[in-house]
């Protein structure tokens, strides 16, 4: 009630900007961000997928995920063996401080990836790639350690000027808050911890956006940025499902529900002599109720998940891998393993009580309902799971003693979306690789096959394995994949629907194709 009370006092205060000015014209937009990018360097990690707004990469996608040329006059082709890509650059193309765009440029960004002294957060991606040379100033030449089917999946990456990055330290460069691109946009201002505000590049490659500024203020507490969309602050914002159906009929705003690859799921240590057994971590797979979680928390907005592998990469989705859910199952599991009730309905196996506490980041409502609806599923089964608010660094930190609550995801290709999340060679690796330090031979073996077959049958086949395995001895209990749900006033055509991935700042989410928009007449 009385969130309901502060949402209708700020309704009625009137619509002005973060800088207390009108709402302006359709031609800028405030966004109201729930995350901020640590950079906004591509061989550091950012926009690793494209749609970077400030950036290009090789290929980009279309509202149906197809790759198509961006940077690259054509797509990038492949050798019958699959180890050499060739890529041939559009001609003409500057970056927005007028430097030729060539394809030196194309080769420092990704061989700076590679670099050991660059702590790049993405290099994994490339484990594949051995090495990339100009051919001549147009033409690039990837060449592969081994197949890699999914290769032109990682060509949207941004591409950045060698003559701004070469002889300089790119962990601390300028550069990182301070960009230059050949994208869309142009970075004006980057108040850290506040906001970042973009000006149209008028002499993009792909014609002048028609909205001419694009400032996204960064909120992460949900609740926050709830309140500041009541006020007016924000032109569109992303929000908890709950909390945007407060917009259902307002005139002026639309609800936008978009479909996404994006998980949340309850990563378990795999270290933990409680959870170190599959028939504990099955059994908590099998005692959460994932439906009664999308209808409650999610008010429908979402889909149940049992492994990384979103339904939207239906080629290689096996429906017979979800965890259906079943308590008696779930009872039999633990006792099986020998975590037995007490008189007071609590487990415990040798005197050691059965207890995973549950990990959220503070600032994310969505998460800390979820933890709270996992949690009490997973007490129903007499296991103590105490709930606790904390910061990423934490809930890392912690990954050997305590589940935690965690986002990823994408829906383009299941390698990225498994590979590093659940590869046994990434456990104990730094960041956000293998958080649950899981190790499973069938899984590392069915994920080796199909990165590394570039024939469809053996990849889709490979993939059930690994479905199989992973079912038979989950690391994790993936519990929704999200529809990422936005208010946005309605001042604007060109938007078009998109499956999203994980990541939905400013860079994909409803503003994917932001620079196709035009104002509504």
């Amino acid at each position: 009630m009385r969130r309901a009370l502060l949402l209708a006092v700020v309704l009625l205060a009137g619509c002005s900007s973060p800088d207390g000015s009108t709402t302006g014209s359709a031609t800028s937009i405030v966004i109201g961000a729930g995350s901020e990018p640590e950079n906004l360097n591509p061989v550091l990690g950012y926009a690793p997928d494209g749609a970077a707004k400030i950036f290009d990469g090789l290929v980009s996608r279309d509202a149906s995920l197809a790759l198509k040329p961006a940077l690259a006059a054509e797509l990038p082709t492949a050798s019958a063996d699959g180890l050499t890509w060739t890529a041939k650059l559009r001609k003409d193309i500057t970056f927005s401080d007028g430097t030729p765009l060539t394809a030196d440029d194309v080769v420092f960004t990704y061989r700076s990836v590679l670099d050991k002294k660059v702590n790049s957060t993405i290099a994994s991606r490339f484990d594949a790639l051995a090495g990339v040379v100009a051919r001549d100033p147009a033409t690039v030449e990837f060449t592969l350690s081994y197949p890699y089917a999914p290769f032109a999946q990682q060509l949207a990456l941004g591409i950045v000027p060698a003559t701004k990055l070469t002889g300089v330290d790119i962990n601390s460069a300028p550069f990182n808050t301070a960009p230059v691109g050949t994208g869309p946009y142009t970075v004006s201002e980057w108040r850290k911890g506040d906001r970042l505000i973009l000006k149209a590049n008028e002499k993009y490659w792909g014609g002048a956006p028609a909205i001419k500024s694009v400032t996204v203020v960064f909120v992460p507490d949900d609740n926050s940025r709830a309140t500041r969309m009541a006020a007016g602050e924000f032109d569109g914002t992303v929000l908890p499902p709950k909390l945007a159906r407060t917009y259902r009929d307002r005139s002026g705003y639309k609800i936008v529900q978009n479909p996404s690859a994006d998980y949340r799921g309850l990563g378990i240590p795999s270290e933990l002599p409680f959870t170190s057994s599959p028939q504990v971590r099955r059994a908590i797979n099998l005692g959460i109720n994932r439906q009664a979680m999308i209808d409650a928390v999610l008010a429908g907005s979402g889909k149940p998940a049992s492994t990384p592998i979103s339904p939207y990469l239906q080629e290689w989705y096996d429906e017979k891998s979800a965890f259906t859910f079943d308590v008696a199952e779930a009872e039999k599991l633990l006792d099986e393993a020998g975590w037995r009730r007490g008189a007071d309905g609590k487990r415990a196996k040798d005197g050691q009580p059965a207890k995973l506490p549950v990990l959220y980041p503070a600032p994310d409502v969505l998460r800390k309902e979820l933890a709270l609806a996992t949690a009490s599923d997973i007490a129903k089964l007499g296991i103590d799971a105490p709930v606790e608010a904390t910061t990423f660094d934490v809930m890392l930190q912690r990954r050997k003693e305590a589940a935690a609550v965690w986002g990823g995801g994408d829906p383009y290709d299941p390698d990225t979306a498994a590979y590093t999340l659940l590869h046994s060679k990434y456990a104990g690796q730094d960041g956000y690789v293998n958080m649950t330090l899981y190790r499973n031979s069938t899984v590392d073996s069915a994920l080796d096959t199909a990165r590394r077959s570039l024939d469809p049958a053996a990849r889709k086949k490979a993939y059930q394995d690994f479905q199989e395995a992973y079912a038979a001895d989950p690391g994790w209990a993936f519990l929704v994949f999200l529809d990422h749900t936005y208010v946005v006033r309605d001042k604007w055509n060109g938007q078009e629907t998109q499956v999203e991935p994980h990541d939905h700042g400013l860079v994909h989410a409803v503003w994917w194709n932001l620079e196709r928009w035009t104002p509504k007449s």
